[in-house]
């Protein structure tokens, strides 16, 4: 499956989304810093799962409806920053969508992450992180799970990589940085945690209005295990 994370840096990238999905051939697109009242309900082949409402800042996730069937979608709150006390820009930080791949006749839950900014400490994103993972479980226990979004986690991924396995997920990069606004703020923001799935590879593509360029994951399921043989 191919799967685009983008932040549209306040929505100003929205224009790029239809080209996107034509371009890649996407099975999901994840999107953060969306206004989502102005998100169509299809863009090319992809149909609108659920967007958040509260949020100045929302998410969205889009799904191929001749391939996968979606069973529910949730939007989650975290623990909040000062800066999400102070500004309100994001109550809801996760959105997760369980689906049917009607190809395999598999459960999946993608979700669309938007972790605290840069004020915030690493421990709070690594709160929020663990916490998005406890919710993505209650849409489908034992379901694989892609997690894709801007993650803020500019430095000490090492130890986030750890945190992150604890919880029975893996931390995959994009081949190159995703962010390069600011001078001393450049590295992979954006990048993808998984459970139950190969990840294939994270590609970087290329930059548009957002300050985020966007990233394509291609996952596939891992074989499943098989039963030991008995005669």
């Amino acid at each position: 499956m191919r799967v685009i994370s983008y932040n549209l840096r306040k929505n100003h990238a929205s224009g790029e989304i239809a080209g996107l999905v034509d371009d890649y051939d996407l099975d999901v697109l994840c999107l953060q810093e969306a206004d989502t009242s102005e998100l169509p309900a299809e863009v090319g082949d992809l149909h609108l799962a659920d967007s958040t409402k509260r949020n100045r800042l929302g998410l969205a996730l889009y799904y191929r409806k001749s391939r996968f069937t979606a069973v529910s979608t949730t939007a989650f709150a975290l623990k909040k920053s000062l800066h999400d006390r102070v500004l309100s820009p994001a109550h809801e930080r996760l959105l997760g969508t369980r689906l049917i791949d009607t190809e395999t006749d598999r459960g999946l839950v993608v979700a669309s992450f938007h972790a605290a900014p840069l004020t915030a400490l690493n421990s709070l994103r690594r709160n929020q992180i663990r916490a998005a993972h406890e919710e993505l479980r209650t849409l489908g226990e034992g379901v694989p799970a892609l997690m894709v979004g801007d993650y803020n986690y500019p430095l000490f991924k090492e130890n986030l990589s750890e945190h992150v396995q604890e919880a029975g997920y893996d931390l995959t990069l994009s081949d190159t940085m995703t962010y390069t606004n600011y001078k001393f703020f450049k590295g992979h923001f954006d990048f993808a945690t998984s459970m139950g799935l190969h990840i294939e590879g994270v590609s970087t593509l290329p930059r548009g209005a957002s300050d985020h360029m966007p990233i394509l994951i291609t996952a596939d399921y891992e074989a499943p295990v098989a039963a030991p043989y008995s005669s």
